[in-house]
């Protein structure tokens, strides 16, 4: 019963948090505060109470191959927005490039040193593809940040309840995908267009350097220290990283 309470609880948080701060500071801020592990974290945590940390760190190695991923995701979208497709097939594009790239990635490649770096070169590489811009947004529709809380949540749901059934690296990859960061693009791709969407997922670039860094201090530590010290370790990592990489996408958000 703990369980689901923190599954129903973090996420609705999390989601709400991100949608505010957007508002204030714009698109790209948005995204890149959802490139913080506020999903994959909690499900990190769930899964070791529940299956024990050897298996977490299984999966943290999934998040890592999840990351490109969400980088071929992000320059699909890109890709179909210069095209002038709209934004259910960027979409729909965009997510069959996510699971190729993330599965094949996690089924192929057993070295960790090299899932990360190809990690780490592919977030570069999105990075100098997308163009800085900086957009504003107007406000939310009524809906459409209760239909953010009930997807993202029954995403962590989901994973969680089904991770033994799936394994574990394909449950890092589904965990990764970009959910988060995709309905907050959407809702501005149809409010202001297709720039705001793009500056949403330049965000979410610059922020997955800190998802990086907690998986893989998960990856390397989580089956050698307590529980706590390890989540410990990997939180302190990624805030660090992450307030380092704030200031850069600040430069091309601006306040709603």
């Amino acid at each position: 019963m703990a369980l689901l309470f923190l599954k129903l609880t973090i996420t609705p948080a999390v989601i709400t948090l991100a949608t505010l701060v957007a508002r204030r500071y714009g698109p790209a801020v948005g995204g890149w505060l959802i490139g913080l592990p506020l999903t994959n974290g909690p499900v990190a945590l769930l899964l070791t109470l529940e299956h024990g940390p050897e298996f977490t760190a299984r999966v943290a190695k999934g998040f890592v191959a999840g990351i490109s991923g969400e980088v071929a995701f992000v320059l699909a979208y890109f890709a179909s927005v210069r095209r002038g497709r709209g934004w259910a097939s960027c979409v729909a594009i965009a997510s069959v490039a996510y699971i190729v790239i993330g599965l094949a990635l996690d089924a192929a490649t057993r070295s960790f040193a090299l899932l990360l770096t190809v990690a780490i070169c592919a977030l570069f590489t999105g990075l100098r593809i997308l163009p800085r811009r900086a957009v504003a947004t107007r406000p939310a529709g009524r809906f459409e940040l209760p239909a953010r809380i009930v997807l993202a949540t029954s995403l962590v749901v989901a994973v969680t309840a089904l991770a033994s059934t799936f394994g574990a690296g394909p449950s890092g990859v589904a965990t990764t995908f970009p959910l988060m960061s995709s309905l907050l693009a959407v809702c501005v791709h149809r409010a202001d267009g297709p720039d705001a969407a793009v500056a949403v997922y330049r965000g979410l670039l610059a922020g997955l350097f800190a998802l990086m860094a907690f998986a893989s201090t998960l990856v390397i530590v989580l089956s050698r220290l307590p529980v706590a010290a390890a989540f410990g370790l990997a939180a302190v990592l990624t805030l660090s990283i992450q307030l380092g990489s704030l200031r850069a996408v600040r430069r091309t958000a601006v306040a709603a």
